[in-house]
C-alpha cells in the first residue's frame, strides 16, 4: 500500500527487568506529534503478544521518523501496517526491530476482519 496515511502499529516489547527502558520510551513517544496514540504498558501476555508490550499508532508517512527512535531504545518491536488481514499484518507484512519474538497467532482475527483497524488511534487492547 502506497497511501501515506495508511494506518500502522508498533508493538514495543520488554521484559519486566527492562520496564524502566520501556517507560522512558513510552514517555518519549507520548510527546511526539506524529504519534496518534500510545497504549498502556501491559506487563502480561495480551492477544498474540506473549510478553509485556505497549503499542503505538501512526501513519505510514511517519515510519522514517518513528523507527529510528524505537531502534535507539534497544528494545524489540514489531512494526506493521493495519490491513484487513490481521495474520499477514503480524507476519509477512511486519518488520522486526531487534530479535523477533514468537507470537501466538491463534488470537488473530480471520482474513477479511481486523479489529485493530476499528480501534486505530483510539485504544489498545
Amino acid at each position: 500500500m502506497n497511501d501515506h496515511n495508511a494506518p500502522y502499529h508498533a508493538h514495543i516489547y520488554y521484559q519486566l527487568d527492562k520496564r524502566a527502558a520501556a517507560e522512558a520510551l513510552h514517555r518519549r513517544l507520548s510527546g511526539l506529534a506524529p504519534i496518534l496514540f500510545v497504549g498502556q504498558l501491559r506487563d502480561r501476555k495480551v492477544g498474540p503478544h506473549p510478553i509485556p508490550q505497549f503499542e503505538i499508532h501512526f501513519v505510514k508517512a511517519d515510519l522514517g521518523a518513528i523507527v529510528p527512535i524505537i531502534e535507539s531504545s534497544g528494545l524489540t518491536a514489531l512494526v506493521h501496517p493495519l490491513t484487513d488481514d490481521d495474520l499477514a499484518d503480524h507476519t509477512s507484512l511486519a518488520h522486526w526491530i531487534g530479535e523477533p519474538i514468537e507470537l501466538d497467532l491463534a488470537p488473530l482475527d480471520p482474513p477479511g476482519m481486523n479489529k485493530g483497524v476499528a480501534r486505530f488511534g483510539k485504544t489498545d487492547f
